[in-house]
């Protein structure tokens, strides 16, 4: 968790939340309860994710760590900056010694429910419910957080995937930005047929986050259900109807699927920043990317539409959280360090230096304002996101590529949709069962 999630202006981020979801298979149960401490002086430990380019994150954390301590004066809080690719196994063996895990720690928000069932992860509803900046907290952020009705954490920033396209094809082509799901089909179409060297769309087989919004628009749902409970849904006619539509742009007309099946959501930023695409599904923490690239001053962003004209796609919700370890011996102590990390001066400050985008609403809009390129991401949120079912489960899932396989089974020609949803689904459903 990436994930997926990692939920930053920085290609460091996008990278980040590829490889969070990615290794998000959580640890397995320690059994370890709370000592029943709540120690009000001592030292406290923080874990957050290492970015490629970490300094300014740093910096933020830094004074947020210097005012903890002044409110706190006998305590201090000792930070360390772990490696996304190897924090499965780091934080699994917090969760089996208690003396030597951190007391506070930054995770996935894909992680949340294996975190829960693994029993790592205090239950602070109590403290989020009576925090007043929590009522303006995205409702969908909250969801990552929450798990059978309990608040474990605050979420810390949150990323959405919009449509990025270059400005002077569309210019030279005479073209408009597509306004449903079947305009930006044929407007991909027309763009390739024009000029042979670009994709229209870049679409990757291996873009799971990027092929969500065809099947959510189309009334899909990956599953159906609640924690403990799920069912796949991935076979529906509905959802199939979306997938057909996502698969369907595969092909020598678009984006060919001897080049795009094997395609990830980092080579289709890559492919559009480089200047080999005309269009690409790509998060607000693609925006430092693209501006590095070839089409710098030459792109613009929408959100990606849905199925009726005018509408958005709904977009998957990825993002980070903010936790405090069960076995803490600081409770009190370490439940006001995750909330001043995620406070809305903190996410507000956070962005400036990382471009993560804020949970809260309100410092979405102000930062909105103040920064016109997070408007397309800020009016995909409010029209609706999406979630993964909030399962243990769905660790196995991503990490077994069941949704990659599908998609590229299909555009390989080795199944067809009905068959290939239907094999996904089988596969969904026995990683629900197992994770009971």
């Amino acid at each position: 968790m990436k994930l997926s999630a990692r939920l930053s202006g920085r290609l460091a981020l996008t990278l980040a939340a590829a490889v969070v979801t990615a290794t998000a298979c959580a640890p397995q149960t320690s059994g370890n309860d709370s000592p029943g401490k709540d120690e009000k002086s001592g030292t406290l430990r923080l874990w957050l994710f290492q970015e490629v380019d970490n300094t300014p994150k740093e910096r933020v954390v830094d004074q947020v760590l210097a005012d903890f301590r002044k409110a706190h004066q006998d305590t201090k809080v000792t930070v360390e900056y772990i490696p996304v690719e190897t924090r499965a196994q780091r934080i699994k063996a917090a969760f089996n010694d208690p003396k030597s895990a951190p007391d506070v720690v930054e995770y996935g928000n894909t992680d949340t429910a294996g975190y829960v069932k693994d029993g790592g992860l205090a239950d602070v509803s109590d403290e989020f419910g009576a925090w007043p900046e929590a009522k303006d907290t995205d409702p969908t952020a909250r969801t990552s957080v929450t798990v059978d009705g309990k608040v474990y954490g605050a979420p810390y920033f949150v990323g959405v995937r919009a449509l990025y396209y270059r400005t002077d094809v569309f210019r030279k082509l005479h073209l408009k930005p597509p306004r449903s799901m079947a305009e930006l089909a044929a407007t991909a179409r027309k763009i390739r047929a024009a000029e042979p060297g670009l994709y229209g769309l870049a679409v990757g087989g291996a873009y799971t986050y990027g092929a969500m919004p065809f099947i959510w628009a189309d009334g899909g749902a990956l599953a159906t259900g609640r924690s403990g409970s799920y069912t796949a849904a991935i076979d529906s006619p509905a959802a199939r109807k979306g997938i057909e539509a996502y698969t369907s742009l595969f092909g020598d007309d678009n984006c060919p699927a001897a080049k795009c099946a094997g395609m990830t959501g980092n080579d289709t930023v890559t492919a559009f920043a480089s200047g080999k695409a005309a269009m690409a599904i790509a998060g607000d923490f693609s925006h430092q990317a693209v501006e590095s690239g070839q089409v710098k001053g030459e792109y613009a962003v929408v959100p990606l539409p849905g199925v009726t004209p005018g509408s958005v796609a709904p977009a998957f919700a990825g993002g980070n959280n903010i936790g405090v370890l069960r076995s803490t011996a600081h409770r009190t102590l370490a439940v006001d360090l995750m909330k001043r990390l995620a406070s809305k001066k903190t996410q507000a400050e956070m962005f400036d230096a990382m471009g993560f985008l804020p949970t809260f609403t309100d410092v979405r809009g102000q930062v909105a304002a103040k920064e016109p390129f997070v408007k397309p991401f800020v009016d995909t949120l409010a029209a609706g996101t999406e979630f993964v079912p909030a399962t243990p489960a769905w660790a196995q899932i991503d990490s077994a590529q069941v949704l990659p396989t599908m998609f590229q089974e299909i555009v390989s020609g080795k199944k067809d949709v009905e068959a290939a949803a239907g094999d996904a689904a089988k596969k969904m459903n026995d990683a629900f069962g197992a994770a009971g």
